[in-house]
């Protein structure tokens, strides 16, 4: 079992970022801008989606890794801290999925 965590990976795109994007994928994404990055995050949901459904194992883990990292990317250039959204999941677990969704604006 690994010890790496969501929080490791966010470190790790925020040291990248401050690269050279000559040298590094993650600061090419960052110099690109949100609407690039965003856009990446989008193609790899889908590739998670489609790797779900096809219930391609290997494919799903791979996807799934692809995704994680496009958002703490996504997150790193919207100024998101990985804590604040684990806080959000922190305080709806308090109430049912159900009950949560029902109070959001509409």
């Amino acid at each position: 079992m690994s010890d790496f965590t969501l929080a490791d990976l966010e470190r790790i795109v925020a040291e990248r970022s401050g690269a050279s994007p000559d040298e590094s994928w993650t600061a090419r994404l960052v110099a690109a801008g949100q609407p690039k990055a965003a856009k990446k995050l989008g193609e790899e949901a889908v590739e998670t989606v489609i790797a779900a459904i096809e219930s391609d194992r290997a494919a799903l883990v791979s996807e799934s890794a692809d995704l994680l990292y496009h958002l703490m990317v996504v997150l790193r250039i919207g100024g998101v801290a990985l804590v604040d959204v684990m806080d959000e999941l922190a305080r709806r677990t308090g109430q049912s999925g159900i009950a949560e969704k029902a109070g959001r604006p509409q």
